[in-house]
């Protein structure tokens, strides 16, 4: 009776990681999905018995470490659930090249490789070489281009 009580302590664990992988796994970003995969904690705190039990059944793992700076700014924009509580407010960056303003719907691509959407119905023409960029995280999670130079800052929604 004690075997099963421990099997099925474990199984509900094993579920609750399965619930987390599946989630992962939904994720289309690789270096996003990555660091899901890497957040997720498989410690199960489960009774003497069913702890024996898990260990004979899997190995034990502990907390995986928590993504570092360049990968969170790599996934800003674009962060699972899991990672909401550590998500960074802002990066900078720059626009290469000439820089002449934007329009809604219009996609600028900044220097480290994101792409971001323009979203509301700001305008701006400017005449800009090599702006340096920050895109920054709003009150209500909103996220907004501020580029140097120019008159406004756009709402923008990560492409790629």
């Amino acid at each position: 009776m004690k075997v099963l009580f421990a099997l099925m302590l474990v199984s509900t664990a094993a579920l609750a990681d399965d619930a987390a992988l599946l989630k992962c796994r939904q994720l289309e970003d690789g270096p996003v999905r990555l660091a899901c995969y890497n957040a997720i904690v498989v410690n199960p705190a489960a009774p003497a018995p069913a702890a024996a039990a898990a260990r004979t059944a899997a190995p034990a793992y502990t907390t995986v470490a928590a993504p570092t700076e360049a990968e969170m700014a790599a996934m800003f924009g674009r962060e699972p659930e899991v990672l909401k509580s550590a998500r960074l407010n802002s990066i900078e960056t720059s626009i290469n090249g000439p820089f002449d303003g934007w329009v809604r719907g219009q996609r600028i691509r900044l220097a480290n490789g994101q792409v971001w959407k323009v979203v509301d119905d700001t305008e701006d023409v400017v005449e800009l070489n090599n702006p340096k960029v920050t895109v920054k995280r709003g009150l209500l999670g909103a996220i907004f281009l501020d580029i140097e130079g120019a008159h406004r800052n756009p709402k923008v929604q990560r492409v790629q």
